[in-house]
């Protein structure tokens, strides 16, 4: 249960980033953006010394968005 929530707490995340920084992908793309960018937020916070992505809510939802946004953001550098 818990990869579920995993899956459908990334692709969430991973849609909302992808409105914000004007990217398309498709939902394989915005899941993996989204639960990277998990992974990254809670990198992030961990380096500024607060929590990292903590469970299905609203302050983790923030900081996996960070780390989403980020991951585009990397991801248009690499490309360009």
């Amino acid at each position: 249960m818990d990869l579920l929530i995993w899956i459908v707490f990334g692709a969430l995340v991973g849609w909302v980033a992808s409105m914000v920084m004007g990217s398309g992908g498709g939902l394989v793309w915005d899941i993996v953006v989204g639960i990277v960018g998990a992974v990254i937020g809670g990198f992030i916070m961990n380096m500024l010394g607060q929590n990292g992505v903590g469970g299905f809510n609203l302050y983790s939802f923030v900081v996996a968005l960070i780390g989403a946004c980020v991951l585009i953001a990397i991801v248009r550098a690499v490309r360009t």
